[in-house]
C-alpha cells in the first residue's frame, strides 16, 4: 500500500524495509515474516499522541528523534498503523518539499 502514495520508495535496509519521501526516512518494518514491530517517525506533538494509543511504545533507541514502535499482527493493528503511517507520511513529504523550495520560498 505505501508503495503507491506518492514519492515513497522502499529499500531493504539492516534487515528491514524502509520507507523512504526523498532522503528522509519515515518508517521501517522487518524483512522476517516472523518479526512484526513496525518503526514509525512521528513529528512530536504525534508521537505524544501516539503513546497514549494502547499498542504503541517509544522505540528502544530513537524514542528521542520521534521514533516509536507497534506490533502489527491483526487487521485492527493494521489499520492502526497505516493511520499512524500516513501521519508519518505527510510530516516527512511535507519537510521534504519545504527543503526542495528552498530558505527563500
Amino acid at each position: 500500500m505505501l508503495g503507491s502514495w506518492p514519492r515513497v520508495r522502499i529499500t531493504p535496509m539492516f534487515g528491514r524495509w524502509g520507507y523512504f519521501v526523498g532522503p528522509r526516512l519515515f518508517a521501517c518494518f522487518p524483512l522476517r515474516a516472523k518479526d512484526t514491530d513496525l518503526w514509525v517517525r512521528l513529528t512530536p506533538e504525534e508521537q505524544k499522541r501516539a503513546l497514549t494509543t494502547p499498542g504503541v511504545v517509544p522505540h528502544r533507541r530513537l524514542s528521542s528523534s520521534g521514533w516509536v514502535e507497534m506490533s502489527v499482527t491483526t487487521s485492527r493493528e493494521v489499520g492502526r498503523a497505516i493511520r499512524w503511517l500516513r501521519r508519518s507520511y505527510d510530516a516527512t513529504k511535507a519537510a521534504v518539499e519545504r527543503e526542495e523550495r528552498g530558505p527563500d520560498r
